[in-house]
């Protein structure tokens, strides 16, 4: 089989917030992010899943190298030894789990599972509108809208699958509520937030709560409706938000003791569209659509996880994120620096972006992904094409 050569574009300006807001589309490689390598842990880039635009292969899978500086747009993905371009459709999220990377596509219907280190493919479950995955052991969580059609009557609740991840193969389904969304894992149980954003007006509002001994649902938590991000943080607590209904009920975000499996506290930081948590401090952005202004309701906020107080309101302190980012669709920190990235899915444009802060929200860079960027994943290891 012939194989197509790796395509990769070296993007973008590592150059001064002025700069960068004069310019447009890519240049030469911007160099290495300061203080991004380093030690015997260090981050040796990420990976970034563009959702695309749900038509066929436009989900696709980028890297950045840290190192170097450069950045691969539309890794080629060989399978059965012969290279494709692109993954599939409705690209939801994207984990690392050992050696290997898995992508939940749910609108083709399956998760794909790549090396880590060379982006080949490893295998394929199938799994019907699968929307988020999480990790335990030597098994992986995939929560699945199932074969449910969009706004109907009689839509089925939604399930978690769990897969071996050595053999690849689903070895066992719990029903959960409507339209599951992300997990957490705490105490021996997962959580699981239900959306029911396919009943409108009647969201679901709970948690599921599964026994992973059993693997079957022991109780359901009522929270708010229209439930989405979930995270863990390092005292045990899960924090989850609310989409809310756009209307009357605001998106806000709540906290679950998973000792009791009560809500305890109900903080009103901003609309959440996407939420991650590193060391002490949860970081917050909100690209939520506001019915009443007919238009995106965008913020940021950081929150001190211990004290559940608002630290700041801003992430980006250059004046960059409200005369650049335009749809920010998710966040994600560097574990070592706590520099972050902010995800721009460039609703209006064919391509998105992703913009690489400092730990102090100072901008370092800005790369061009493809269509959709949204989810950002860091890894250790160096990306060698084939």
């Amino acid at each position: 089989m012939k194989r197509l050569p790796p395509r990769s574009i070296r993007c973008l300006l590592l150059l001064l917030p002025a700069i960068l807001l004069l310019a447009a589309g890519c240049g030469k490689d911007p160099g290495p992010v300061p203080g991004a390598v380093g030690g015997e842990m260090s981050i040796a880039g990420f990976y970034v899943l563009n959702e695309g635009d749900m038509t066929p292969l436009s989900s696709t899978l980028d890297y950045y190298d840290y190192a170097t500086g450069i950045y691969y747009t539309n890794l080629p993905l060989h399978y059965s030894g012969e290279a494709m371009m692109g993954l599939g459709e409705g690209g939801n999220d994207l984990q690392s789990y050992g050696s290997r990377l898995y992508a939940v596509l749910g609108g083709s219907g399956r998760v794909d599972v790549l090396d880590l280190e060379t982006a080949r493919h490893v295998g394929t479950v199938r799994i019907p509108k699968g929307r988020y995955i999480v990790f335990q052991d030597r098994y992986a969580y995939v929560s699945a809208y199932g074969e449910s059609e969009p706004m109907g009557d009689n839509n089925p609740r939604g399930y978690v699958a769990k897969i071996d991840t050595a053999s690849l193969q689903i070895v066992a389904t719990c029903e959960v509520g409507y339209q599951p969304e992300e997990m957490v894992i705490a105490g021996g149980k997962l959580y699981v937030a239900n959306s029911g954003i396919h009943q409108v007006p009647d969201y679901d509002h709970t948690v599921s709560v599964i026994d992973l001994a059993s693997f079957q649902v022991s109780h359901s938590i009522d929270v708010a409706p229209n439930l989405h991000r979930m995270e863990l943080d390092a005292y045990g607590n899960i924090w989850v938000s609310s989409r809310g209904d756009a209307y009357d009920v605001p998106s806000m975000v709540f906290v679950i003791d998973p000792e009791s499996d009560c809500v305890t506290e109900c903080l009103d930081l901003l609309p959440c569209s996407d939420m991650t948590v590193c060391g002490d401090s949860l970081y917050v952005v909100n690209n939520t659509w506001n019915a009443f202004r007919q238009a995106f309701d965008v913020g940021y906020a950081l929150v001190d996880v211990k004290t559940r107080r608002i630290v700041a309101r801003e992430l980006v302190k250059d004046g960059t994120a409200s005369a650049m980012i335009k749809n920010p669709a998710g966040i994600a920190v560097n574990p070592r620096t706590r520099e972050f990235c902010v995800a721009d899915a460039c609703i209006d444009e064919p391509r998105g972006k992703v913009y690489l802060y400092s730990a102090e929200g100072r901008i370092q860079g800005r790369l061009e992904t493809g269509p959709g960027s949204a989810r950002i994943v860091f890894t250790h290891r160096l990306l060698a094409l084939p």
